[in-house]
């Protein structure tokens, strides 16, 4: 089974209502997570990253990307024990997402692999491990954060929050 990053967009009323709410939240996601693939206004509010957040997180930390945009920053309010997955969501706020829009511009996804081989992902047990041992290269991922990028720009632009976990 791969772990898979995942990610959905939150209007302000619905961030409240999942604060207050964690079953809700599930549901919501989880609802969210079976929408039509025709569907574009649905397609919109969730994302995937696939098996490329491990490496993502790795390549934009070893950037100093200001924004952890792989795990989120804070935790939610919720009982313990809540999973969704590999672990409970996290949340970024609205005004973290807008962060990371502003951090964008120097994390160019061209960029994101530069003087990063195989071998240094490998070393650091970056999942999916198998990948890197194979000696593939890892360009794949900076498509992956391409199309993040375009995902944090129109949450910014609404003025979301975002919910994140692996599953």
């Amino acid at each position: 089974m791969s772990m898979i990053g995942q990610y959905l967009r939150l209007t302000p009323a619905e961030l409240e209502r999942a604060l207050q709410d964690p079953d809700w939240a599930a549901a919501h996601a989880h609802a969210h997570a079976l929408y039509d693939r025709d569907d574009a206004a649905a397609e919109a509010r969730v994302h995937e990253t696939d098996k490329a957040w491990h490496a993502l997180d790795f390549l934009l930390s070893r950037r100093g990307f200001p924004v952890d945009v792989v795990f989120g920053e804070a935790d939610m309010p919720w009982p313990e024990g809540e999973d969704w997955g590999y672990g409970p969501p996290r949340l970024l706020t609205a005004d973290r997402v807008r962060a990371a829009v502003d951090a964008l511009e120097a994390h160019a996804p061209d960029s994101l692999t530069d003087g990063v081989t195989p071998a240094d992902l490998a070393d650091a047990n970056v999942y999916p491990q198998i990948v890197w041992e194979r000696g593939e290269e890892p360009d794949w991922v900076a498509a992956h954060w391409a199309d993040l990028a375009k995902y944090l720009r129109a949450a910014a632009r609404e003025g979301d929050a975002m919910l994140l976990w692996i599953s």
